[in-house]
């Protein structure tokens, strides 16, 4: 359960004091932290995540590296934040633009172009690089070690699977991840919306420095289960990042969820059943089956 809403740590914050807030429930796959819609005193309403427990406080610091670094028309504006008792992050309320899906004829388009932008930011100091994420994303070594939880999703079957991991692990662990890029590596319709200039996005404690096109293939599989075009047809050739990706949705798809987010195995299984075709179209391998 969510702490009462931190009245006074938010006037500490903002400079205004609210006089009106919700609690905001949805969107996303599950965290441990509160978001309030605020409306101050000064008019403006914001939007404020707080921590509830010592890791959602480590991400919010990590976000709110991004938001004192990096600036551009795809950042929402940072309007406070306060790293006491709680820890608070405040930024402008985005509830009126657009949310996809549905997706609109261009809106790919405008997000592909907003990457560009993102990836042409210099990032601010103390951003991890992507290179070192490569353990954690590639979650064919956990299939390697136990297959048993990735047969149980039914993606593919053993005989598939014995053939096609060698091929597989090889990728996502030889897969350029390098680079000087800003990416955000979270990239899906909950944190991102659409206004007059382009998509904005938000949810930034993933952040990395690398490749490019990390942010465009992580993003694609979540896309097509909206509506949009299959993968490749985005990104004719991941070079090998498509792998490392659907590896990372395949090796805990069918793993217990965390008690922080419940539903997110299913949205997972239902990102590998997109990518691991696109992976195996990629590297030559046969259909999953």
């Amino acid at each position: 359960m969510p702490k009462s809403f931190p009245q006074a740590d938010v006037a500490a914050a903002v400079g205004a004091a609210p006089v009106r807030w919700e609690l905001v429930t949805g969107g996303g796959y599950g965290t441990n932290s509160a978001h309030w819609r605020v409306e101050l005193d000064d008019g403006r309403w914001a939007f404020v995540k707080v921590a509830l427990d010592g890791a959602s406080a480590g991400w919010l610091r990590d976000e709110h590296r991004v938001y004192t670094g990096v600036s551009g028309a795809f950042m929402p504006d940072l309007l406070g934040w306060h790293d006491d008792d709680t820890t608070l992050l405040a930024i402008e309320d985005l509830s009126s633009a657009r949310w996809p899906p549905p997706w609109r004829s261009g809106d790919a388009e405008a997000v592909l172009a907003t990457l560009e932008l993102v990836a042409a930011t210099p990032p601010p100091a103390g951003i991890p690089k992507l290179d070192d994420l490569r353990e954690w994303l590639n979650g064919w070594e956990l299939v390697a070690a136990d297959p048993e939880p990735f047969l149980s999703t039914g993606l593919a079957s053993r005989e598939w699977l014995d053939v096609a991991l060698p091929r597989l692990r090889e990728a996502a662990a030889e897969c350029e991840l390098s680079g000087d890029a800003l990416l955000h590596l979270d990239v899906r319709s909950d944190n991102l919306c659409l206004r007059e200039g382009g998509a904005v996005l938000v949810d930034w404690n993933l952040a990395r420095v690398g490749n490019s096109l990390a942010d465009i293939v992580a993003w694609l599989p979540s896309l097509r289960l909206e509506g949009g075009p299959e993968p490749w047809e985005l990104v004719p050739d991941s070079r090998g990042i498509a792998a490392l990706i659907v590896g990372f949705f395949a090796g805990r798809a069918g793993l217990p969820p965390p008690p922080t987010a419940p539903t997110v195995r299913e949205f997972q299984l239902r990102q590998a059943k997109v990518a691991l075709p696109w992976a195996a179209r990629e590297l030559g391998l046969s259909f999953p089956r």
